[in-house]
């Protein structure tokens, strides 16, 4: 089976490294994955063809497309970009094209993504199979009926499933979209997705950073750096507030989008109990090495944590309802602990990490966590004629 991904991210990382982990788990197939967010350091499994397109990026209050390179104009990558993805797909002629969010996000996007859709789906001269890949949570709309009449029209006119990637027992699609019994193809829930924490991580990421026995590990984060300065900022200075009795270590993972400024001024403050760094693509093996995690909600954080069963503590990004919802629906089966607006004082959060610190291990939850493998064999089953391959 030949596999079309388009993932185009625009504040995080979030977006592409779940789709990368979708990509891996297509293994025995052709798949060539187009991107079109600013680079990133990330692991392209060894049988995915990656694509990059010139890079467009969102200005900070959402309004209008920005070119990654300064000065450049943005209509003609956009005719750039538009004019590549119909070629793509007219060479490739893949069976499936899988289509990160839109249309329930990417609205600045149809550019390119209408005139492909128009091209792959009848009466269009190439045919292959549309799906959608969605995260648990939507953002919230201005304006909710218009933008939820449009998804459902879109859906119907070029898409042939809907898969999203979380677990109906955690939150359902209807929390952030009323008119899911309109939506007119089949919707499937994947289970969350996240990679399995490599063997032997918690020793090995210890033993590469000196971490004696006795001492404790705390790994703070940022997700891919846009938001997040402030609760950066605050770890490190709880820093010198938590109890030395705890014996922390802190290891900052800033983002590689963070700002420069702000990165150098907390890469100054670095020494033997504090490290600093943009990024790892092994992220998930430092959670499995540390005693607490502190750090933002994104979906791909929140899964790393479940993942590698850390405890930790969680400051839901205050620009939409996406972080704030998952963190606190994780939070009531007692998977994390949220904080608030005013646990962003040092004297608050060295409290609250002192005291998590102290206490036991979350328990083991039964949440799904196994959203890649499976949209791997759904996609697998349905192509091959499944009549019902949802669950």
């Amino acid at each position: 089976m030949k596999i079309v991904v388009y993932c185009q991210y625009v504040m995080g990382v979030g977006h592409l490294f779940r789709m990368l982990e979708i990509c891996r788990a297509l293994e025995s197939h052709d798949v060539l994955l187009l991107t079109g967010g600013p680079p990133v350091d990330a692991d392209i499994p060894e049988h995915v063809r990656h694509l990059p397109m010139t890079g467009l990026k969102m200005d900070a209050d959402f309004r209008y497309l920005l070119p990654m390179e300064e000065g450049a104009d943005v209509e003609k990558i956009k005719a750039e970009r538009r004019q590549m993805l119909l070629d793509t797909f007219s060479s490739e002629k893949p069976d499936v094209a899988l289509i990160e969010l839109y249309p329930f996000g990417r609205k600045a996007f149809r550019f390119e993504l209408d005139p492909l859709l128009e091209m792959i789906h009848p009466p269009g001269p190439l045919r292959c199979r549309t799906v959608c890949s969605l995260r648990d949570i939507l953002v919230e709309k201005k304006d909710l009926t218009g933008f939820e009449k449009r998804v459902i029209k879109i859906l119907g006119r070029y898409f042939d499933a809907l898969l999203v990637h979380g677990d109906p027992r955690v939150i359902r699609l209807e929390a952030t979209f009323t008119r899911v019994p309109d939506i007119p193809v089949p919707l499937v829930y994947t289970g969350y997705v996240a990679p399995p924490v490599p063997a032997g991580a918690r020793e090995r990421v210890r033993s590469a950073l000196g971490v004696l026995p006795q001492e404790r590990l705390v790994v703070a984060s940022a997700g891919g750096g846009r938001i997040g300065k402030r609760l950066l900022e605050t770890v490190v200075a709880a820093m010198d507030r938590i109890d030395p009795a705890l014996n922390c270590r802190l290891h900052l993972f800033t983002g590689p989008f963070l700002d420069d400024a702000t990165f150098e001024r907390l890469h100054r403050r670095a020494g033997d109990r504090l490290r600093v760094e943009r990024f790892t693509t092994d992220f998930l093996s430092y959670l499995a090495a540390a005693d607490l995690s502190v750090s933002m909600g994104g979906y791909n954080t929140c899964m790393n944590i479940l993942a590698s069963r850390v405890p930790a503590l969680v400051r839901p990004s205050p620009r939409d309802r996406e972080q704030r919802l998952r963190v606190e629906r994780l939070a009531r089966v007692d998977a994390m602990v949220q904080l608030g607006e005013d646990d962003l004082d040092p004297g608050r959060l060295a409290a609250k990490m002192g005291d998590r610190l102290r206490r036991s291990a979350p328990p083991a939850l039964s949440i799904d966590m196994q959203g890649a493998v499976y949209t791997a064999r759904w996609l697998e089953r349905w192509m091959a004629g499944a009549e019902d391959p949802s669950r």
